[in-house]
C-alpha cells in the first residue's frame, strides 16, 4: 500500500498513550450523541451566537436568545463542554467558542460531512451489520425499494437530496478548477464524460474551452436532471447525453465521436472491483493509442492527513449500507491493479488535486 507519509508516521506507529487511548475508546462508546450535539450546537445557533460573543454568554443569555429551555440549553452546553466544542469561565459562567466549535462553525468540508452523514446516512447505518454481511445496501431501504441510491437519486426527499448533492458537489467542484487547466493542456475537442451526474462539470467544461463539446454518459434519469440543469445556460448546446445503464455489459460507450478524452469523476468508488473492470475495459474498446482517460478519486492512502483518510475510509461504509453494498473508496494498489486488469496502464499521476486531496490518474491503453 502507498502511503504518504504523513500517513505512514500514523498508521505503522502507535499514536496513544493507553491513558489517551482509554480516552479515545470512550469518545467513540458514545460518537452518534456526539455527532447530535456538533449537529444541534450548529442548528440552534448556539456556535453562532457564541462566535459573535467574544466576551461570552451565560446559559441563561443563550437559552434566551436561541429560544430553547434552559433544560435543553444546559444538556447540549454541558455535552458540548467536556467535548472541548465550547469553553467555560469558572468566575463568570460564561460559555464561549473552542478551537473545535469554530471549526464545526466555519468549516465548510466539515458542515457538508455533517449534513450528508444525519440526511442521508444515520439512519441507514443502524444496520451496517447487515449491509456488511449480505452485500447489498439494507439501510436504503427506509427511503424506497430501490437497488441502489442512483436509481432514487432524483426521488429522495428534498432535504435528503440536498445534502447528497452538497456533499458530492462540494468535494468535486473545488477540483474542478485544476482537472480543467490539466484536460485543456491536452486541447480535447470531444470529451465523454461518464457518470457526469446534474452536468456541473460539463458545464465548467464548455465555460472554460468555447470549442469542446461534452456527451454525459449516464443513467436515464441523471441525464433528465442534467438537461434540467444545464437549460438556457450559455453553452449548454455543446452538452448532449446518452442515456444508459452503465453497468450493462450489454451498453458499449458511444462511438458518435472520436473522443479525446474520456473523463470519471468521483465516479468509480461508487461500483465493486468486478464492475469498475468492466467499465474501463468498455472505455478502453472505444480508445486509440492517441487518446487518454482521465480517472479523479479521492484514492485515501494518497491523502496529507489522518482526518482526510478517516473521512473517506469513513465514506466506504456509506457505500456499504446505502449506495449499493459492494462498492468503496479505493486505496492506489486497488485500483492501479483494477486499471491493469482492464487492459490499461497509468501514465500520470496528478495528486493534491482541489481541496478533497483528489488524485487524476491518466490512462491509456496498454501494449
Amino acid at each position: 500500500m502507498q502511503l504518504f507519509d504523513n500517513l505512514h508516521k500514523a498508521f505503522s506507529h502507535e499514536p496513544f498513550t493507553a491513558r489517551q487511548a482509554q480516552e479515545m475508546a470512550h469518545l467513540y462508546s458514545w460518537g452518534p450523541v456526539i455527532f447530535q450535539v456538533c449537529r444541534l450546537m450548529i442548528r440552534y445557533g448556539i456556535l453562532d451566537l457564541l462566535n459573535e460573543h467574544r466576551d461570552g454568554l451565560t446559559q441563561n443569555e443563550i437559552a434566551h436568545a436561541t429560544g430553547l429551555s434552559n433544560y435543553a440549553a444546559k444538556c447540549l452546553l454541558e455535552a458540548s463542554l467536556t467535548t472541548h466544542i465550547v469553553l467555560i469561565d469558572p468566575e463568570t459562567d460564561k460559555y464561549t467558542l473552542a478551537k473545535t466549535g469554530w471549526f464545526l462553525l466555519r468549516d465548510q468540508m466539515i458542515r457538508a460531512d455533517i449534513d450528508f452523514n444525519h440526511d442521508v446516512n444515520y439512519e441507514g447505518w443502524f444496520v451496517l451489520d447487515q449491509a456488511l454481511e449480505q452485500g447489498k445496501p439494507v439501510g436504503l431501504k427506509h427511503f424506497g425499494d430501490w437497488p441502489t441510491i442512483y436509481e432514487g437519486l432524483s426521488s429522495l426527499p428534498k432535504d435528503v437530496q440536498k445534502s447528497w448533492f452538497g456533499f458530492d458537489h462540494y468535494y468535486s467542484d473545488h477540483s474542478f478548477d485544476e482537472a480543467l487547466q490539466i484536460i485543456n493542456a491536452n486541447r480535447a475537442k470531444h470529451l465523454l464524460d461518464v457518470g457526469g451526474n446534474t452536468g456541473r462539470f460539463a458545464m465548467r467544461c464548455v465555460e472554460s474551452n468555447p470549442l469542446i463539446e461534452v456527451t454525459i454518459c449516464d443513467l436515464p434519469q441523471q441525464i433528465g436532471l442534467m438537461h434540467k440543469a444545464t437549460a438556457g445556460k450559455q453553452g449548454a448546446e455543446r452538452i448532449h447525453g446518452v442515456g444508459m445503464n452503465i453497468l450493462d455489459e450489454a451498453n458499449a460507450f458511444p462511438t458518435d465521436k472520436r473522443y479525446d478524452v474520456i473523463w470519471m469523476s468521483q465516479f468509480l468508488d461508487c461500483f465493486s472491483e468486478a464492475q469498475i473492470v468492466s467499465i474501463l475495459r468498455r472505455a478502453a474498446e472505444i480508445l486509440d493509442n492517441d487518446n487518454r482517460i482521465y480517472i479523479m478519486e479521492t484514492l485515501w492512502d494518497r491523502q496529507d492527513y489522518v482526518p482526510a483518510a478517516v473521512s473517506l475510509t469513513m465514506t466506504s461504509l456509506y457505500f456499504t449500507a446505502l449506495a449499493n453494498g459492494n462498492s468503496k473508496m479505493y486505496n492506489t494498489d486497488d485500483m492501479t491493479r483494477l486499471i491493469r486488469e482492464a487492459g490499461l496502464e497509468i501514465e500520470t499521476i496528478h495528486d493534491r488535486i482541489g481541496n478533497g486531496g483528489h488524485s487524476i490518474l491518466v490512462c491509456k491503453k496498454s501494449k
